[in-house]
């Protein structure tokens, strides 16, 4: 009599990505795993897949019934039955992590690279345990394979930064984000450097760790001229490292520590720098968080200091106690030229100290920014009875304060006096036409200014038309700046007779329109000597024909009297 034997062989599991239905009629997702680019297949469920393997002995057949009967005892439970699941598991389990364990080999093989036979001289060191450091490249932080990469990547730039310093006198590094340790990098290449006069450093991320690098660098450097670290939140520790430094440096000359979080203790340390070095001329200090104690500090250097030409504080904190501060050491100081103090919310009370200050100061100041700090026409009052006393300022800035009609009458009654001033800004100030009609009537005894700024002022038609008629004849200004100033299509009209000085005219922000564009262009073309090169009149609601009116009005100049005029729409 024949016997019939069966043998269970199980499959291994297949993975594959492939949308399924549930038992219940649901619809599930499957999802394998991208890593780096490269698939790992999902673990999915797996159905044992048995075939029975029969031996015939006699070869009788052995009925259907009885291969249920076999089917249906291999269900119930027997001596073999753990064992057999347990297999049924470990063996597919095995045989994923085999799969995985092979992938991953084949992952690493693909994305590290391969040491190249170049290598930079920084390359060729041990690399530091502790995974990556720094990186001027995004992505530091990825798997160690990759960050090991842009390691490589970032040390490379930073080779070329090093070339730039040794062979070009001019570098700008800013923004390139390489932090302290590529600051101790690039630090070598300065030392005794005899190329590099302007290296800019400006946001990069360093610190006050970041500065030490400078030491017995700077110190050996004679030729580097200017330095600029802008934007790095270096601090008061950070100055005080620095200025410790740069005591004994003879070569810098100008120092840009904008935007650094300098605060009364950094402006302390920069202030008893001042009192000893001789080479510096200028210092910028904008931005930061300077009060009054700082200004004070720095008031006191400049009673000492004899080299510094241009000190600039905008955006700080003096205040009226910091100008009042300020004004004590200008009285002593013979060697400042320039003077920006834009937006230290200084007031009338500081302002009425500062010209008082700057009225017996000995020295030739020649330019004087006090824009936004909350002036009104009291403070204009000061302002106007320092103007008629200087003999040496040039450029004077008001922008952004509120002096109003009334201030603006101060000031155009001690222009009537002044010789000196070329360029005056006094936009945004809250000037109507009043105001406006007193400073063109101004404009009529002064024949040196050349630079004139009233825009943001709401001066309306009356205000414009008083001053394109002093315009037409009077005065020499070159440039007029008109922008927002509700008004300015009079002017427009008056270009066929405008003063033959005018060479750049801003009329910006005036609802200009086509019609005011025609106006314009007539006058361009009916004026034969006209000198504007440059004439905005951008955000004027021009459609394409007013644009073409003015174009072709270019076209006409530049075919009668070869003079070219830049016109922006």
């Amino acid at each position: 009599m024949g016997s019939t034997s069966a043998i269970s062989l199980c499959s291994h599991p297949k993975f594959q990505l492939r949308r399924r239905f549930d038992s219940d009629g649901s619809r599930s997702d499957l999802f394998g795993y991208r890593a780096l680019g490269v698939y790992l297949p999902p673990v999915v469920p797996f159905r044992r897949r048995c075939l029975v393997v029969k031996s015939n002995g006699g070869g009788s057949r052995r009925p259907a019934s009885s291969r249920r009967v076999y089917r249906e005892s291999q269900s119930v439970g027997s001596v073999a039955a753990p064992v057999q699941q347990l297999a049924s598991f470990v063996v597919p389990a095995a045989s994923f992590f085999a799969v995985t364990f092979v992938m991953w080999k084949l992952v690493e093989k693909l994305l590290v690279p391969k040491k190249g036979r170049m290598t930079s001289s920084i390359d060729s060191k041990a690399p530091e345990q502790g995974g990556m450091k720094w990186s001027i490249s995004a992505g530091s932080n990825l798997l160690s394979g990759f960050g090991a990469k842009i390691e490589r990547e970032s040390k490379l730039k930073l080779n070329d930064f090093a070339k730039e310093l040794r062979s070009f006198s001019s570098v700008d590094l800013s923004g390139r984000n390489f932090g302290d340790e590529g600051l101790f990098f690039l630090s070598e290449s300065l030392g005794y450097n005899q190329t590099a006069e302007e290296v800019s450093f400006a946001a990069n991320g360093i610190t006050a760790t970041g500065i030490k690098a400078f030491d017995g660098v700077l110190q050996a450097n004679i030729m580097l001229k200017t330095l600029n670290l802008s934007g790095n939140a270096i601090g008061d520790d950070g100055v005080k490292l620095l200025c410790d430094i740069l005591a004994n440096n003879n070569g810098i000359q100008k120092l840009q520590l904008n935007s650094t979080d300098v605060g009364d203790e950094g402006a302390k340390a920069i202030a008893e720098l001042l009192k000893t070095n001789s080479s510096l001329r200028a210092l910028e200090l904008n931005n930061n968080m300077i009060d009054y104690s700082g200004f004070t500090s720095l008031a006191g250097a400049l009673l000492e200091n004899n080299t510094l030409r241009n000190l600039h504080l905008n955006g700080n904190y003096g205040g009226a106690l910091g100008a009042n501060a300020l004004a004590k050491g200008l009285e002593g100081n013979k060697s400042l030229r320039e003077l920006h103090l834009h937006g230290n919310s200084i007031g009338d009370e500081g302002v009425n100290a500062l010209m008082s200050g700057l009225a017996l100061h000995k020295g030739k100041l020649t330019l004087l920014d006090i824009g936004n700090n909350s002036i009104s026409a009291r403070g204009a009052f000061h302002v106007g009875g320092y103007i008629k006393k200087t003999k040496s300022l040039l450029w004077l800035n008001l922008y952004m304060n509120d002096i109003g009609d009334e201030g603006a009458g101060h000031i155009a009654d001690a222009l009537k006096q002044n010789r000196t001033i070329t360029t005056i800004d006094l936009g945004g100030n809250n000037i109507h036409a009043e105001g406006v009609t007193a400073l063109a009537e101004a404009l009529k005894d002064n024949s040196v200014i050349t630079f004139l700024e009233v825009g943001y002022n709401p001066i309306g038609p009356d205000g414009v038309k008083a001053l394109s008629e002093v315009l037409k004849f009077n005065g020499n200004i070159e440039t007029l700046k008109l922008g927002w100033c509700q008004g300015a299509i009079c002017l427009a009209r008056s270009l066929k007779v405008v003063n033959e000085a005018l060479t750049s005219l801003d009329l910006g922000f005036n609802e200009i329109r086509d019609d005011g564009a025609f106006a314009i262009s007539q006058a361009l073309k009916a004026n034969e000597d006209v000198t504007v090169t440059s004439l905005n009149l951008s955000s004027n609601f021009l459609t394409k024909f007013g644009q073409s009116a003015l174009t072709d009005a270019r076209d006409h100049v530049y075919e009668m009297s070869e003079k070219e005029i830049n016109i922006f729409f």
